[in-house]
């Protein structure tokens, strides 16, 4: 009998829980365009108050979230800042530039978090040859980067350096939540400084669908309308809502478990003398192994063939993630299994 499939792919990997099958079978539906469905609107309220915002929309998901925030804030032939590997410029096909009209400055940040000068520096002239610096996009925590965290004191400087040129700041907080475990706080406290933020219900925190965006209530009025514009109009919504409530008060309870099972990988994984992996840089559930030598897509086979599944996040790089469906001897299983892989072997397809 083979072992249970460890899926380190991504921690939208998981499934509803029983509890959240059962809420989503009884939820209390209405049609959401219409403003009707109450369950979503406890989900937003709620939200709203998790986040420490006014106000809060659900949206289907995180890219979408991301997409109407930065069409609210920004007009075509505005200019947006990001580090590069920022998940709306990296991950969300284009949509900057096809939803928006608006093109991207981005700024290198090796922990995907610029500084102030940096951000400083990126803001155009006010002169009509330049588009206008409109919008400063932060992500906490950072994917590419490797489940990077920035405090509330780190962001409050980073949004302070673009209120002084009269920018407005969004936050990607699709991990938000295992930033605020990570470093004790509350996921309002990490947003303070920003005027929007998004976070994510169904990666690490478990729900099956669907992020929120908060913000103004102004703000929130019009991101609905862009929503709807986007093909995002929802309408017996609460069957999906009913489980986002139980990811978003219980979900975080579980994610340091996630934490210390990904620093327990990353430990074991940088002893290998083949791997290179930071293992002071794994913040939070986020694993990033450089291969020195040896054939990335040769380690993802070689791993899926002892049911083990990774990711590729660049030429030589594997991502791992931890999360709540992850099981409890996954990352022993991975870590025998990358032990027993010999790169010497492997053909390299991808250098």
């Amino acid at each position: 009998m083979s072992a249970p499939l460890a899926d380190f792919r991504s921690d939208t990997m998981t499934a509803p829980t029983p509890a959240m099958r059962q809420a989503m079978a009884n939820a209390e539906v209405g049609d959401d365009v219409w403003g009707e469905d109450p369950t979503v609107k406890r989900l937003e309220e709620d939200g709203a108050k998790v986040l420490g915002k006014p106000a809060a929309l659900f949206l289907p998901s995180g890219t979408m979230a991301n997409q109407v925030a930065i069409h609210v804030h920004c007009r075509p032939g505005d200019e947006l800042i990001c580090e590069e590997r920022s998940h709306v410029f990296y991950y969300e096909g284009g949509g900057i530039a096809r939803l928006s009209g608006t093109q991207v400055r981005t700024l290198v940040a090796a922990d995907g978090f610029p500084t102030p000068a940096q951000i400083e520096g990126a803001v155009r002239a006010y002169d009509p040859h330049f588009p206008r610096s409109r919008l400063l996009v932060l992500e906490n925590t950072h994917n590419m980067a490797g489940g990077r965290v920035a405090s509330a004191a780190r962001m409050g400087e980073m949004a302070a350096a673009a209120r002084r040129h009269n920018m407005l700041v969004h936050v990607d907080g699709a991990r938000l939540c295992n930033a605020a475990v990570a470093l004790g706080c509350s996921p309002g406290d990490l947003t303070a400084a920003a005027d929007t933020t998004t976070l994510c219900l169904s990666k690490g925190l478990g729900a099956p669908v669907g992020s929120l965006l908060a913000g103004p209530v102004d703000f929130v009025a019009e991101a609905r309308r862009a929503r709807k514009a986007f093909g995002g109009g929802l309408r017996q919504a609460g069957v999906l809502a009913a489980a986002g409530l139980i990811a978003l008060h219980e979900g975080p309870t579980l994610l340091a478990k996630d934490h210390a099972r990904a620093r327990q990988l990353a430990e074991g994984l940088a002893a290998l003398p083949w791997l290179q992996v930071e293992v002071a840089a794994t913040e939070s559930n986020i694993v990033m192994a450089d291969c020195r030598s040896g054939d990335p897509v040769a380690l993802l086979a070689h791993l899926r063939a002892a049911s083990v599944l990774a990711a590729k996040a660049g030429p030589k790089r594997i991502r791992f993630v931890l999360h709540r469906d992850v099981p409890d001897d996954a990352v022993p299983r991975c870590l025998a299994a990358c032990r027993s892989f010999d790169p010497a072997t492997s053909t390299s397809s991808s250098s």
